[in-house]
């Protein structure tokens, strides 16, 4: 291995890294704010509320270096679509922390007044949407692509659940009028979920294209790989 390929390598597990451990801060916001929640926890959520700094910095540092890699080693075929995904995925994971922000306001809200019924569906959301996105995020370290169809094929379940959540609550809405407010925001939060579900799929999507060059976007599994001078390279080079 030249030195420029090892200076390569060394920089995409760097980024690699950078990526997880932004990941794992967005999985632990969303966590925080799910068991501030169900334990009715007022500084729980007031911290996943006043806590965003971090996630920010991690962004702008994976986006710095991207471009550096971009900028200076010039990737190629798999590199180059590896950099572009961590890219994309980074502002995901970004966005996932702001659902938890969202997720912590709508509970403050929630949390002033008694409950309006258990809560059994919401935290099993919770459940699933951290799976995806912890899941999506180990597809991306390993370039494993069962992983990502699985992620995949999890989201019509987080679908399924936030649509159970809406009737359920509708009922309590139109029986007892003076839970409307509450019950809004249990409606709002589902919904947050389902957005932090659809990032992770999208992390799975990238991935995909990472590895093989394939959109899955949009139904567009069904035209063919694109051509990125992929036969060029014997091997792609290691994420770590």
């Amino acid at each position: 291995m030249n030195p420029d390929t090892r200076h390569l390598v060394a920089e995409l597990a760097r980024l690699c890294d950078q990526l997880l451990a932004m990941g794992r801060l967005a999985e632990g916001r969303l966590q925080l704010a799910m068991g501030g929640l169900v334990d009715r926890n007022v500084e729980a959520l007031r911290l996943v509320v006043t806590s965003d700094d971090r996630i920010d910095r991690h962004q702008i540092e994976v986006d710095h270096q991207c471009f550096t890699l971009l900028a200076l080693q010039q990737p190629v075929a798999t590199d180059l679509r590896t950099v572009v995904a961590a890219l994309k995925i980074a502002t995901d994971l970004e966005r996932v922390a702001d659902l938890a922000v969202n997720i912590g306001q709508a509970g403050l809200r929630y949390l002033r007044h008694p409950p309006v019924k258990p809560l059994i569906d919401l935290p099993r959301m919770a459940t699933l949407a951290s799976t995806m996105l912890s899941e999506a995020l180990d597809a991306f370290i390993a370039r494993d692509l069962r992983l990502a169809h699985g992620v995949l094929r999890q989201d019509d379940w987080l679908d399924a659940l936030k649509d159970q959540i809406f009737r359920e609550v509708l009922t309590f809405m139109l029986s007892e009028p003076l839970r409307i407010e509450p019950a809004t925001d249990l409606i709002l939060m589902s919904r947050h979920l389902e957005r932090v579900g659809d990032h992770a799929t999208n992390i799975a999507e990238d991935v995909i294209f990472m590895v093989s060059g394939r959109d899955v976007r949009h139904g567009s599994h069904r035209l063919p790989p694109v051509d990125t001078g992929e036969r060029r390279r014997s091997t792609p080079t290691p994420l770590v």
